[in-house]
């Protein structure tokens, strides 16, 4: 079976690539250090997964994983919904499940000395985590609505790209992805019902965007369609 991973791997890095060119626009507090945003409850695609886990094994970053398992046991968000399937049930008018997500749960257990050994390879959850002021000075991320609006545009394409996979905790989605075995399941579209802690990804059914962001957001979506599987 000839598998379409390189192709899609292509795109989530266009996608990065057009996500950081709009940030790079932004007037943002966010500098090297600034961790309070680094919990434990980040989620992302088992194709970021994928890539992410390839990256730490091709490194020898074996410690990481370490930590992984270690820590495994520790609660963290698990997400319910995707963002997709979100979309879906608001187009329904229906309400989501409740999902719980606290920040003293802790820091991402990668983090080192405020810094991540993997940002260059961090996934969309950790990339959209972009503020105006400094997320110690509020406690949260601050963002425009209309930032809001393109984070979850970005989130909604790399799941539709990854529509055969699945969407977890960063703990349980590379955990899962560590393991040759798994990996090469995931490469064979062999994977028959989601992983534990994990749920099913879906395709765009229909983007979120608010009638007064359609018009500003136009350039990003041609940017974003400009690569194709």
């Amino acid at each position: 079976m000839t598998s379409d991973l390189p192709s899609r791997l292509a795109v989530l890095d266009h996608i990065y690539t057009v996500y950081g060119e709009f940030t790079d626009e932004l007037d943002l507090a966010c500098e090297r250090r600034c961790a309070d945003c680094c919990t434990r409850n980040v989620s992302l695609t088992t194709l970021e997964g994928y890539r992410m886990a390839g990256q730490i094994i091709s490194a020898g970053q074996t410690s990481l994983m370490d930590r992984l398992q270690d820590e495994a046991n520790r609660p963290r968000f698990q997400t319910k919904v995707t963002i997709n399937e979100l979309a879906e049930l608001c187009v329904r008018g229906e309400e989501p499940p409740e999902e719980e997500s606290d920040p003293s749960w802790g820091a991402c257990p990668f983090l080192e000395n405020d810094e991540c050994p993997s940002y260059l390879d961090r996934p969309f959850g950790c990339r959209c985590m972009v503020s105006t002021r400094s997320c110690a000075e509020t406690g949260y991320a601050e963002m425009s609505p209309f930032v809001v609006t393109v984070n979850t545009v970005f989130m909604q394409y790399i799941e539709h790209v990854d529509a055969i996979g699945y969407t977890g905790n960063l703990t349980d989605v590379l955990r899962f992805m560590m393991p040759e075995e798994n990996r090469q399941a995931y490469r064979n579209r062999t994977l028959t019902e989601p992983p534990l802690g994990m749920v099913q990804n879906r395709p765009v059914r229909a983007l979120m965007i608010p009638p007064k962001h359609r018009s500003r957001i136009k350039p990003i979506l041609e940017a974003l369609q400009k690569v194709h599987i």
